[in-house]
């Protein structure tokens, strides 16, 4: 499985990483004690920060890729230029299938999905590799 390049943006994954870790502390996780924090950047390196919240009733709950998806539309953009995800997990944890498709909503094939822990970035992958043949907004023009 490809990876992507581990020193693409490298000079910027201290601020990213601390930016990300910052949503993830800030994380509504009584039930399942999974914090999660994501960080939207754009392509004119504007940030938006999510981190999950969840609810007595599951479903209701947000993940964090979507509450920082929403934010970064609520600021007028629709583009994803990469997305930083942390959990607790040392691997760094994988966005679940339906943040899967909202990624991709907002991105495309290459764009990068950086995977991080605590300790800093664990993955790098494209999103092709966590949505192989995505549905995408194309398919319905």
């Amino acid at each position: 499985m490809p990876v992507v390049d581990q020193n693409k943006d490298s000079s910027l994954d201290s601020n990213y990483l601390a930016a990300v870790k910052q949503a993830m502390g800030k994380a509504y996780a009584p039930y399942s004690n999974y914090p999660v924090g994501a960080l939207v950047v754009t392509e004119d390196g504007q940030t938006f920060a999510g981190c999950n919240v969840e609810n007595a009733s599951y479903p209701e709950g947000h993940c964090a890729e979507t509450a920082a998806i929403a934010a970064m539309v609520l600021a007028g953009h629709q583009r994803i230029k990469q997305i930083y995800i942390m959990s607790q997990d040392q691997q760094g944890a994988t966005p679940c299938g339906g943040c899967r498709q909202r990624i991709r909503e907002f991105a495309d094939a290459q764009t990068p999905v950086i995977l991080c822990s605590p300790t800093g970035v664990q993955q790098r992958r494209h999103l092709a590799e966590l949505l192989p043949h995505a549905f995408g907004p194309e398919f319905l023009s």
